[in-house]
């Protein structure tokens, strides 16, 4: 699909893998909408462009997701590409002598990084299927998960945070499928240590230790290189049901 003259919807829009991603899309010709919490800095994100506009709006909340997409649609057009960049981290272990993790920061992950992806996928994709077919390929439409290398390998301490992402990668495939009939693909990003403001949430020295285990570059991921990856995913029609590690061969 080409970026260019299209609507994009960037979850997460507002700072780190997301806000690339929004300066990517912009330069490479589309019209985007951020659909995120922070009000600051996505607004002074959508005063920068007027190709960029800001919607607040909780992922996980179903009616104020709806309300946010709606306004997008009548704002710029018809839905083309979605981005599912919203998410945080955070570290706990499954128990320890003080006790076990508490269950509403597992629950809260879960609900922002998984039911959070799926919230918006499923209203955007209703209104994708209603698209005109474009290109060789008659495409619809393009969704864009945002997963984890935890997602498929977590170190100790990740359990609620690698179940989230898991889930994430698990969707790609059965959501592909469910969507291919109708002209939509669905793909994945399973990021390895991105230099992100997630970060600030690891303890002490574990960053360090991160990227001592990367091969090559010996270094975190840089944002524009995570949104360099969601324009090739945007522009190759062949990349469907897949989800692809962009991590330096960290393992």
């Amino acid at each position: 699909m080409d970026i260019s003259g299209s609507t994009a919807i960037v979850t997460g829009g507002a700072s780190g893998l997301g806000a690339a991603t929004v300066e990517r899309l912009v330069a490479d010709g589309a019209s985007v909408a951020i659909l995120d919490l922070d009000a600051a800095r996505g607004g002074a994100l959508a005063r920068t462009d007027g190709r960029v506009v800001f919607e607040r709006a909780d992922v996980t909340d179903e009616a104020a997701t709806a309300r946010a997409i709606e306004s997008i649609a009548v704002r710029l057009g018809p839905i083309r590409v979605l981005v599912n960049a919203a998410g945080f981290g955070a570290m706990g272990a499954t128990a320890t002598p003080a006790g076990p993790l508490p269950l509403a920061e597992f629950r809260r992950l879960i609900d922002v990084n998984l039911v959070g992806s799926f919230n918006v996928a499923r209203l955007v994709a209703a209104r994708m299927i209603h698209n005109a077919p474009i290109g060789a390929s008659g495409e619809r439409g393009v969704i864009i998960h945002t997963g984890s290398i935890a997602g498929i390998e977590g170190h100790a301490g990740m359990a609620a945070y690698a179940a989230s992402k898991a889930g994430v990668i698990a969707l790609t495939v059965p959501m592909a499928l469910d969507l291919a009939p109708h002209g939509i693909r669905v793909c994945s990003i399973a990021p390895g240590l991105f230099e992100t403001p997630l970060l600030a949430n690891l303890p002490p020295g574990m960053h360090e230790r991160l990227v001592q285990t990367i091969p090559f570059p010996p270094r975190g991921g840089q944002p524009p290189e995570f949104a360099a990856l969601v324009a090739t995913i945007v522009g190759n029609a062949y990349l469907n049901g897949c989800v692809i590690r962009i991590d330096g061969c960290a393992r």
